[in-house]
């Protein structure tokens, strides 16, 4: 495959993650529109996208095993072509109902696309460049976050929120085009990225580990941040929108700057990564009653955490035991558990404690995730401690289908 068709294959499944990113957070954006619309409350509105979250996490291992044989291009082909059809039903919705049965749709083709468009996207190239491939892949969803979900707002304020909707239906249809038309039609248990490089189950269930403390730390500090701005940085409420906006580029310049470190050093990705986060927490902690120190570090925290996604995507390709799609299905729905708990920890500690506290709860968490990461080390000598690495494919655990809040920070 020429190295140009790869490059646009890889953009188209780029514009995947960042449609899907999109098309799961737009109903926070529009609750108020999309409820007058409907004739029912916000809370069943918010609903359409914890129950999303919910289908994400639940099905991402089971349909992933289920489809174990398909190969990746009508795989990936029909998953977009659902995504279009189902987007396209929640624009012609007349009831909550038909809405709520388009938006279940399009979450199960979510949590099967993520699943399989890590290795898909690895196999475009030859394996040392694996690590930028998956965060190109991986920037689509913070693009989406940083322009995406805001101009999808924007759209749907002033032309109806079922505009929104439509645009991302048309722009899936161009993606659906692309992937359908370039990306090549392989065998899902052939090529490099099929199975981890160096295949580890324990240091899998440590990745597993780590994805949901860090990730729980990032959200229980980033779930209240308009609080964090306007109360304790005593910044204007209209300038969280613009405090929102530096975090969304800088988390796209954290996701492409650490694909070639996860390249040369995966592990040494994840410690940084985790690590850069604790700092910029405890930083926020300490310095956030400054509003340029504030929104600073809430950028340097949204990068640390965007190039932390990157590096999972990465690690997966070199630790799988088995099957590295089923393998990324158990990291999806282990980074949604993380979402789920942070926002938990941090709704629970906000009312008595207030929103200076959920930040120092994220650090903390965020603090545990690394020293665990350290400990990777140890396990990646067998011989030292006589445990051989296991080949076996990775299953989901009752721990890893727990229900997930309406966050739309990456999957």
């Amino acid at each position: 495959m020429g190295r140009g068709r790869a490059t646009v294959v890889l953009i188209g499944l780029s514009g995947g993650t960042f449609l899907y990113t999109t098309a799961e957070a737009l109903p926070i954006g529009l609750l108020l529109p999309m409820a007058l619309d409907l004739t029912v409350s916000p809370a069943d509105v918010g609903m359409l996208v914890t129950a999303y979250g919910a289908v994400v996490m639940v099905a991402s291992v089971p349909l992933t095993a289920l489809v174990r044989r398909v190969p990746r291009r009508p795989l990936l082909s029909a998953l977009l072509a659902g995504f279009v059809v189902s987007n396209a039903v929640t624009v012609f919705a007349s009831s909550f109902a038909v809405l709520l049965a388009a938006r279940m749709a399009t979450a199960a083709t979510h949590a099967l696309f993520w699943a399989v468009v890590v290795p898909a996207a690895a196999e475009l190239f030859r394996p040392g460049l694996s690590g930028r491939v998956v965060a190109v892949v991986f920037a689509g969803g913070n693009v989406a976050l940083a322009l995406g979900v805001p101009a999808g707002i924007w759209l749907g304020e002033r032309a109806g929120w079922r505009a929104s909707f439509l645009a991302v239906a048309g722009l899936g249809a161009v993606v659906f085009a692309v992937v359908a038309a370039l990306l090549p039609s392989t065998r899902p248990d052939q090529g490099h990225a099929t199975r981890g490089a160096t295949p580890d189950a324990r240091r899998f269930r440590l990745l597993v580990a780590v994805a949901v403390l860090a990730t729980a730390g990032a959200i229980a500090a980033y779930t209240y941040v308009a609080l964090f701005v306007t109360e304790h940085s005593a910044m204007a409420a209209t300038s969280v929108g613009a405090v929102l906006l530096v975090r969304g580029i800088a988390s796209v310049l954290g996701i492409l700057a650490v694909g070639v470190l996860v390249d040369r050093s995966p592990w040494l990705a994840l410690v940084a990564t985790v690590a850069v986060q604790s700092l910029a927490l405890i930083g926020l902690y300490t310095l956030g009653h400054r509003p340029a120190a504030a929104v600073g570090l809430i950028a340097l925290a949204g990068l640390a955490f965007a190039a932390f996604t990157a590096t999972l995507g990465g690690l997966v390709l070199q630790v799988a035991p088995g099957r590295s799609d089923l393998a990324a299905a158990t990291v999806s729905a282990a980074v949604n558990v993380g979402i789920t708990a942070g926002a938990f920890v941090g709704g629970l500690t906000l009312p008595s404690h207030g929103v200076h506290r959920t930040v120092l709860i994220g650090a903390l968490l965020s603090a545990v995730a690394m020293v665990l990461a350290l400990g990777e080390r140890r396990l990646a000598h067998p011989a030292l401690t006589g445990d051989a690495p296991s080949e076996s494919p990775p299953t989901a655990t009752p721990a890893l289908v727990a229900p997930r809040c309406a966050d739309p920070q990456l999957r």
